[in-house]
């Protein structure tokens, strides 16, 4: 995939889309009293607008050439007052549709979170990490500053046209219609701008997702990077992107320097139209000096709204883009289908485990057939059992558990638990019942002893300690400074490979589950830490349901069943024994990895 199909998805779409516009505009419901307010506020503040002008020209028509200074004064007060009542109402305004634009984001943004979490695994294998955050940060920023500065507020905008519009016509029409001869020009200059403006915002968003993407990549793969030294390429390829960005931000930039003094120009053409014929209507005496005076400025105030509605126009554009992306991810369907009366499982499972007849496809193949990875896989685990699993990488070993722990389901056959199919058992019931430890370790930031209860209140301190000391992580969490209040860093990094493993066995005891599943769980430990695993869970493992997947044999040589995996099938089972004696697939496997070992040694 191209740089370039890779960001198409951050092409823009319509400027204006009804369907999605009427799906946002649901976010408003709950504050529609909120929105009326705003509403209000804005025509009050436009309505504000007009008094200024009116209070010139009666200044200049009747108190001036009466000589009342009283009514001078009055009019000078007034035009205080509508100074001070514009500011408020626009702050007021300001302050509303700011909360306003707050939370819809914030809804919004606990509304993809939970999607989220309810998205089956499939979704994030496919999707690049870096692009559903921009669903939950850039895109739904976007739409804030639609509701907070362009969909409410273009209300105010419209007012103001609107008011300063009736008040022109009311005051001298004519005067008016010279006024606005100015707008053909001017309506031809803001389509000529949107066009341009509307290709150059496209290219800022790509680019600027083109440099997310480059700086992701690098960061995380900075080893790399410093192992080839490739420091000097990276400089120059990350100074191309940003140049590339650079570039499109200059031409949206040109491109607005140049429309507002454009406005401008067409403005004073309005104001010098306006002081010409105006000033041979005074001459004429069919006009007063304080109406031309009013005109002036209802000109100047009346073209400032036609250039935020400009603006508001590119802001609408990237607000249907980002919500397009937004609904989709929302519209996807869940990851987990939950029955529609999910079974209870009794407080104490006896962790009866059964593939019965599994058929599993990840995805189609180029012919648009299932692209097996498991077929018709038939294997039961008694209770207390412990099941370990080997074969070749691809197998489909992992793809077991992620079956079983419903990651995924199944399209032919079932999984069950005790009896119960796993589709008719609630989720996060079931889950419960299952502790699962990685290869690849995940520790979130927070200190230790989080990383072992994950925020679990029905786990006491006492457990978490147990759990520690049972698996043999304790040792080590004493001696960091902060004992279990140590933070880990990001994904644990504080920790060494072996430290972060033992971490996981023993978040894994402190839930104390019936089933206990592990996935290649001491691949990357050395020798010392392995045994002391191997200790641990020797007797943690008794009474428990466990299922063990390995490429080292020799920690499934203890098991009570050993289950080999060949092309997506079952090839062999049996105890350790009885499968070196059937010198079959496994009996090869252990030749190849103990080779020049004696049996009896290894």
């Amino acid at each position: 995939m191209n740089a370039s199909s890779f960001h198409e998805e951050e092409a823009l779409g319509k400027a204006y889309d009804a369907r999605l516009m009427r799906r946002l505009l649901r976010y408003l419901r709950p504050y529609g009293w909120h929105v009326a307010g705003a509403v209000a506020l804005l025509a009050a503040a436009s309505a504000v607008e007009v008094v200024g002008p009116w209070l010139t020209q009666q200044a200049l028509d009747e108190a001036i050439p009466r000589g009342d200074v009283g009514f001078l004064g009055t009019l000078a007060a007034g035009y205080a007052v509508a100074i001070g009542l514009g500011f408020l109402l626009q702050y007021g305004q300001g302050l509303l549709t700011t909360w306003l634009g707050q939370s819809v984001m914030y809804d919004l943004r606990k509304e993809v979170f939970a999607k989220f979490q309810e998205l089956d695994q499939r979704t994030f294998d496919r999707t690049p990490t870096g692009r559903l955050m921009t669903r939950i940060t850039s895109d739904i920023q976007t739409l804030n500053e639609l509701f907070a500065s362009g969909l409410v507020s273009v209300f105010g905008d419209v007012f103001t046209l609107l008011f300063i519009l009736a008040a022109m016509l009311r005051m001298d029409w004519r005067l008016a219609l010279v006024t606005f001869t100015v707008l053909p020009f001017v309506w031809v200059a803001v389509f000529l701008f949107r066009s341009r403006i509307r290709q150059a915002y496209r290219d800022i968003r790509v680019r600027l997702a083109r440099i997310n993407a480059f700086l992701h990549e690098r960061f995380t793969g900075i080893r790399v990077v410093h192992l080839f030294s490739r420091e000097k390429a990276d400089q120059q390829r990350h100074g191309e992107v940003e140049a590339d960005y650079l570039e499109a931000h200059l031409r949206s930039i040109t491109y607005y320097a140049l429309f507002f003094p454009v406005i401008e120009v067409f403005t004073s053409i309005a104001l010098a139209l306006t002081l010409w014929y105006g000033g041979a209507r005074i001459l004429d005496g069919a006009v007063t000096v304080g109406v031309v005076a009013a005109f002036l400025q209802y000109a100047r105030r009346f073209f400032r709204p036609i250039q935020d509605l400009s603006e508001k126009y590119n802001l609408l554009q990237g607000a249907m883009a980002s919500s397009e992306r937004i609904f989709k991810l929302l519209d996807e369907p869940a990851g987990v289908i939950e029955a529609a009366d999910p079974r209870a499982l009794p407080e104490t499972v006896r962790g009866e485990i059964e593939f019965r007849d599994v058929w599993f496809a990840y995805d189609h193949d180029e012919k648009g057939e299932w692209d097996w990875v498991l077929r018709n896989v038939s294997f039961r685990a008694a209770p207390g059992e412990k099941i370990a699993i080997v074969g070749h990488t691809g197998a489909g070993k992992s793809t077991l558990i992620n079956l079983l722990m419903r990651f995924y389901d199944v399209q032919k056959g079932e999984v069950l638990l005790d009896g119960v199919p796993i589709g008719q058992i609630a989720v996060r019931d079931l889950r419960e019942r299952i502790g699962l430890v990685l290869q690849d370790v995940f520790l979130f930031s927070r200190d230790v002893a989080y990383n072992l209860d994950l925020g679990a209140d029905w786990i006491s301190e006492d457990r978490v300690r147990a759990a520690a000391r049972r698996i043999g992580a304790e040792p080590f969490i004493e001696r960091l400074d902060k004992g279990y209040a140590q933070p880990l860093g990001e994904r644990g990094a504080s920790l060494s490979v072996g430290e972060r493993q033992l971490v996981s066995f023993a978040r894994a005891l402190a839930f104390d589950p019936p089933i206990l599943v592990l996935d290649e769980a001491t691949s990357s430990v050395d020798s010392e830490i392995e045994a002391r695993i191997e200790e641990a869970t020797d007797t943690l493992l008794a009474d428990r349901t466990s299922l063990v997947i390995a490429h080292r044999l020799s920690t499934v040589v203890h098991a009570d069943r050993i289950l080999v995996l060949h092309h997506g099938e079952v090839a062999e089972q049996g105890t350790h024994d009885e499968l070196l004696a059937a010198e079959g697939l496994y009996a090869r496997l252990y030749e190849l990895q103990f080779a020049g070992v004696p049996r009896s040694a290894a």
